[in-house]
């Protein structure tokens, strides 16, 4: 029995033989939600909609981050000075890195390299270094809140909220520089960009309403009125559906990025903080400051489940993967990466062996897939597609042969 098992194993790591219901059962993602008031993370398995367990973290965990394997979680710490490190194999703190005074918001780049910190008390964002965990650079930005990283990793938006100099302060990351400002009439709160980078979503302290800016030129395109307060927007990670919580009337407004209109708005709980989207584009997870739980959305139906975490749930995080109950009967069309404004969307996307990724041309230009090491297409015309199928599980990163600077990773389990 046993040379059986290893022997199973073995083809499974190879790519061989079919590895569902050999006794091996899938984790589920996990959500990841930070508890101002507790100094803890508290996880939660997106299968068993259930605390699994409790991370005692330094006091006011803020900013909250995954790297884009899910296999590290950054958190800062505003009541500190620091940003802690999660290992969420084992769903412990492994190190404590010192960044600065009262850090706010964070976020990873998308290459996983990087980690930007909004340090708030000291007018600074500072750049850790993922292989290392230290501190490389600090650029100078007045009263950082929140961060957003552009889907190319190439340049961020920080809100910057210095009083009477309400203004988005843009930094070049390569050069680690801040190289223009857009001046706000209002105090700039959460922001986001569509996973195609073409538009970045902000909200302003005052404003019922999502602001959308074109980074072309950096001007507003379009507003989106919501409840009173809106606070943060996110979007579904296939870029079709964008989510806004509103603290106001307790509720998540989910509005087409096609049309920026609202489509539905849904009940969840008090004062709403924050909102993530599943890796399947099916749930969403909102945070309840004020009713210390999540509500999980199911986009399709509009149906709430809500699981009790901690005291003040601000920030949350989700894993990625393949989604466990939520993704059962769920569709067997082949994944679909939009290329578009000289980016991929998503950047990781994940698919099973066998079955094909194909890419769609929404560019100007024509563009070609080359994976590292492997598998190639042709080059594929504007409105035009190409698709690849990899038999065997493992991580493939890729560009674009014709535009390198282009790059993406396939995941295939």
């Amino acid at each position: 029995m046993r040379t059986t098992r290893h022997l199973i194993a073995v083809l499974c790591l190879a790519g061989l033989t079919a590895c569902a219901g050999m006794g091996q059962k899938a984790a589920a993602p996990k959500a990841y939600v930070g508890n101002f008031k507790d100094n803890t993370v508290s996880v939660i398995d997106t299968q068993e909609k259930k605390v699994v367990a409790t991370i005692p973290i330094p006091p006011g965990p803020h900013g909250m981050g995954l790297t884009p394997d899910g296999g590290s979680l950054y958190v800062s710490s505003d009541g500190a000075s620091t940003v802690g490190l999660i290992d969420t194999g084992t769903d412990r703190l492994k190190q404590n890195i010192e960044v600065g005074k009262a850090p706010h918001g964070l976020s990873v780049t998308p290459d996983g390299k990087l980690v930007m910190v909004a340090v708030y008390a000291e007018d600074k964002v500072a750049f850790i270094d993922t292989s290392n965990n230290e501190v490389v650079a600090r650029v100078a930005v007045a009263k950082p809140h929140n961060i957003a990283i552009r889907p190319d990793g190439k340049t961020a938006y920080v809100a910057s909220q210095e009083p009477g100099k309400f203004a988005l302060a843009v930094i070049d990351i390569p050069s680690r520089s801040v190289v223009r400002s857009v001046p706000l009439d209002k105090t700039p709160r959460a922001l986001e960009f569509s996973p195609d980078g073409k538009y970045l979503y902000f909200t302003l302290a005052g404003l019922s309403a999502v602001t959308v800016l074109d980074p072309n030129g950096d001007r507003i395109v379009a507003q989106i009125p919501v409840g009173a307060s809106p606070h943060y927007a996110n979007f579904t990670r296939n870029g079709r559906l964008g989510l806004t919580v509103s603290q106001g009337p307790g509720e998540l407004a989910v509005f087409s990025t096609a049309s920026n209109s609202v489509s539905s708005t849904v009940k969840v709980g008090k004062l709403p903080h924050w909102v993530a989207a599943s890796g399947d584009s099916r749930t969403a997870y909102a945070t309840n400051e004020g009713s210390n739980d999540v509500s999980i959305v199911d986009l399709a139906t509009g149906s709430v489940s809500t699981v009790a975490v901690g005291n003040a749930p601000r920030k949350i995080a989700v894993q990625q993967g393949a989604m466990g109950s939520s993704s059962a009967g769920a569709s067997n069309a082949s994944p679909e990466v939009k290329v578009a404004g000289f980016a991929f969307s998503p950047q990781e996307i994940h698919t099973s062996v066998g079955k094909p990724i194909t890419w769609v041309n929404d560019d100007a230009a024509p563009h070609a897939i080359a994976v590292k090491g492997g598998k190639a297409s042709g080059q594929f015309a504007p409105g035009e597609r190409t698709s690849l199928t990899f038999d065997k599980p493992g991580t493939y990163d890729y560009v674009c042969s014709v535009h390198p600077y282009m790059v993406g990773k396939v995941i295939v389990q």
